[in-house]
């Protein structure tokens, strides 16, 4: 792989839209509309997610986000990779830059909630080689058998 850059971008960039309406459509179609808690790109943004993307050159490869849900807590938000570069590391390279961020931010806790579905089992082995285990539900989610929820502190 060519050299791997993360910078801070907005759902607005195009290809990060592009790919984060990508990221939506195939949550959706996997999930029903109660069970499926993926963000927009505008909402992103007015949310106050704070949007990484891993490159190459400058292809973008995925992307992942971080939100501030209360006083020194933090939630990973829309973590997507592009076909073509996953089992390459990008995730975790996204998500060791979220897990920076968010000790920059000075937040002791990440939570993230995923699917439990066979199709999220690469996520889960992802999150749970950070130090992510799971967790009841956090902030304003409700238990769903469709979703799993982990936490770590750092």
């Amino acid at each position: 792989m060519d050299t791997l850059t993360i910078s801070q971008v907005s759902a607005t960039d195009a290809d990060v839209s592009a790919l984060l309406l990508r990221h939506e459509a195939l949550m959706r179609a996997g999930s029903p509309e109660e069970s499926c808690h993926v963000m927009d790109p505008a909402t992103l943004d007015a949310a106050g997610v704070t949007l990484l993307a891993a490159r190459s050159d400058t292809h973008l490869l995925g992307v992942g986000g971080l939100i501030v849900i209360e006083p020194h807590h933090g939630e990973i938000k829309s973590m997507h990779t592009t076909p073509a570069a996953r089992g390459r590391g990008v995730g975790r390279a996204i998500l060791v830059a979220l897990i920076d961020l968010a000790q920059s931010r000075n937040l002791t806790r990440l939570s993230l909630e995923t699917g439990t579905d066979d199709s999220f089992a690469a996520a889960r082995a992802l999150y749970h080689g950070e130090g992510f285990i799971p967790c009841p539900p956090f902030g304003s989610y409700k238990f769903d058998p469709l979703s799993a929820f982990m936490t770590r502190t750092i």
